[in-house]
């Protein structure tokens, strides 16, 4: 990755990436530029849609998807599964039983984002596989512009050039492992230089040990993989989460969430350098974590289940930091969505749709329990051009007012069931319903 831009927010270092400084059409990886659910360069956003006002393209998808596009100048990116599931339905009385199968195939597609043509597509796994909610393509493709990688729920990783030609492939579930998920992996991995880290935090379905892995972005080959041994029990093992990088004293470290523990790792080395716990205080055994970590600068946030409790601490100790690095705890983080940031407010959505707005470096609440739109939120707010998109699993998408007053702006209604969360580069918006793609824009 060229040279990091450093921009003080609460008190901490912000991490900017290239992405930001060359171009404000660029939305290269799950949460954005700055990894934070923020287009800090979107501008002239829309606040009203519908199926046909202010639709700059639809493309129908094969199938439904919990992966969020990625845009690299003209192009869009989006892997998808075949046809098969298009509103997927579960039975709570039938967890234990083996994962249903689905059409076969998945799929990276490349679209103009001019237009919504398909320029090409690549055929990255078979076997696709429904586990409630999600299916085989879960993870969100990543792309620096000259390649685009991408991570399967079968843990098989790849690596494409902007043409389609695949340039490597490899399978982490051969390598090291059968993975055993309650919900079937989901994590996409972290782009950061010229490596990419994925992590495997998981044990409800199987004995295997959790681990994190670098691997270069070039070849596909390892350079490091470390065991990660974690407290946490039963389903307490798993997070469907992103790992992130935290920067302390211009240094970084790499934070990983899961097994009722967050850990800092040296990413040269894997090394372990620190670790908290405190996320599962009654020791529930079916305690998963499905929202990713929020790190700004030497600041992390992330919750327990359901976001209780919700911890803000400090990167950059060394050993077992419990009690230690926090700043501040409460109850008021996510479930399932990830929260937008802009480095000093944090907007926290859970997936009943009420919001909680906080300071990053305090914790203190400017508001909390503001009712959006009804229904469940599997996907994560965007924080663009003043304002807060969030759309829930009907399709329907609530703007909220950016900043310390709540106001709700618009609520908008899309065709289709939605777990994609939506994304903003320059003066569009892509969000992804069951159903299609749009390109969202004001005409």
């Amino acid at each position: 990755m060229p040279a990091l831009l450093f921009a003080a927010a609460a008190g901490a270092v912000f991490v900017m990436t290239a992405a930001d400084s060359v171009e404000t059409g660029y939305w290269p990886q799950w949460r954005g530029p700055n990894f934070a659910g923020h287009a800090p360069k979107a501008s002239n956003l829309p606040v009203k849609w519908s199926e046909t006002e202010n639709i700059v393209w639809k493309v129908k998808m094969p199938s439904w998807s919990a992966s969020t596009p990625v845009i690299w100048g003209d192009t869009v990116y989006a892997l998808t599964a075949e046809a098969g599931f298009v509103n997927p339905t579960y039975d709570t009385k039938k967890l234990s039983r083996a994962p249903e199968k689905a059409a076969d195939k998945i799929f990276l597609l490349a679209l103009d984002r001019k237009t919504g043509a398909e320029r090409w597509r690549a055929a990255v796994d078979t076997g696709n596989e429904l586990h409630r909610k999600q299916n085989s393509s879960s993870p969100s493709p990543i792309t620096d512009g000259k390649h685009i990688w991408v991570m399967t729920g079968h843990l098989r990783f790849s690596c494409y050039d902007a043409k389609g030609k695949q340039v490597w492939k490899r399978d982490l579930v051969e390598d090291y492992g059968e993975v055993g998920m309650n919900h079937g992996y989901a994590s996409t991995p972290l782009l950061d230089g010229g490596r990419l880290y994925v992590q495997v935090v998981h044990g409800y379905r199987s004995d295997n040990p959790s681990y994190t892995v670098a691997i270069d972005k070039a070849t596909g080959k390892t350079i490091w993989k470390k065991l990660r041994p974690a407290p946490g029990e039963l389903e307490s093992k798993d997070n469907y989460g992103t790992p992130q990088m935290a920067v302390v004293s211009g240094k970084k470290e790499l934070v990983v969430f899961g097994g009722d523990i967050a850990t800092g790792q040296d990413p040269d080395t894997g090394e372990e350098l620190w670790r908290l716990g405190g996320f599962n205080p009654p020791a529930f055994k079916m305690n998963r974590t499905i929202s990713s970590l929020v790190v700004v600068g030497d600041i992390i946030v992330v919750g327990g289940n359901r976001g209780r409790p919700y911890i803000g601490f400090k990167a950059g100790g060394r050993g077992d930091v419990t009690g230690k690095a926090e700043l501040w705890n409460n109850n008021l983080g996510p479930d399932v969505p990830t929260p937008a940031t802009d480095g000093k407010l944090l907007y926290v959505l859970n997936d009943k749709g009420y919001y909680n707005l906080l300071e990053v470096a305090t914790g203190k609440a400017i508001y909390e329990g503001q009712r959006i739109e009804l229904g469940s939120y599997s996907s994560s707010p965007l924080l663009a051009d003043g304002k807060v998109y969030a759309i829930n699993e009907e399709g329907t998408t609530t703007v909220i007012k950016a900043g310390t007053v709540f106001e709700v702006l618009g609520v908008n209604k899309l065709d289709g069931y939605t777990l994609a969360s939506p994304v903003a580069a320059g003066n569009q918006l892509f969000i992804r319903t069951g159903e299609a793609l749009y390109c969202i824009g004001k005409k």
